[in-house]
């Protein structure tokens, strides 16, 4: 006497294909919302005190280079000291709580810690000032920092995006005396001409040494 019917044999069939169409949505979904595009773009950590790009930068007019002054001679941007925002605020707002941090490390001659935001892996070789010589604008990296009262990863930094650079860099470059405006559009009857002959790599080797 059967017990069960002839049809539960395809169960199995059933449940393995069930799971492999199951396993691949899962994979896919990882793969697809786990790169660097869904993972770091929007990226905005609260930091130890409340700086507003949209205030220095934009309203006041500040150039990115006062406080981020190796950003033309060195692999990093460098993050300013405290010095650098004690030359203003040692006049400007002193009883601000907001800025206790700030006065505090001043104090102590600790750094402020401030909480990095824009970071390429270790395997990744990158130097800021070959970028900014050769012309690349700020604001095609970081966005419109100008307008951020809370700075956010505005690209992914992925290897694909870099090599979208590097293969056309054109639509990026801008004079020299024009990396750290905002505003700066290009004028479509005068193409720039890069300082310097720009043949970014696209080898491995470029980026990975």
């Amino acid at each position: 006497m059967q017990i069960f019917p002839r049809s539960l044999n395809m169960l199995p069939a059933i449940v393995a294909v069930g799971g492999a169409l199951l396993g691949g949505v899962v994979v896919g979904g990882l793969w697809y919302y786990g790169t660097p595009k869904h993972l770091q773009v929007g990226y905005a950590p609260r930091q130890p005190v409340p700086y507003s790009h949209r205030l220095h930068a934009g309203v006041m007019g500040m150039d990115c280079r006062y406080c981020h002054a190796n950003v033309e001679r060195s692999g990093e941007a460098m993050i300013p000291p405290t010095q650098t925002c004690m030359n203003c605020h040692s006049l400007v707002r002193t009883d601000s709580a907001r800025l206790a941090p700030v006065r505090a490390s001043w104090q102590s001659g600790n750094p402020i810690p401030w909480v990095r935001i824009h970071r390429l892996p270790d395997h990744a070789y990158f130097d800021h000032s070959v970028h900014v010589s050769a012309g690349v604008g700020c604001v095609s990296c970081h966005g419109r920092i100008d307008q951020m009262d809370v700075v956010r990863q505005d690209q992914s930094l992925s290897m694909s995006w870099c090599l979208d650079c590097h293969r056309n860099p054109g639509p990026n470059l801008r004079p020299r005396d024009q990396v750290t405006n905002m505003d700066w559009r290009p004028d479509p009857a005068q193409p720039v001409q890069p300082a310097r002959s720009v043949q970014p790599p696209t080898n491995c080797s470029g980026c990975h040494r």
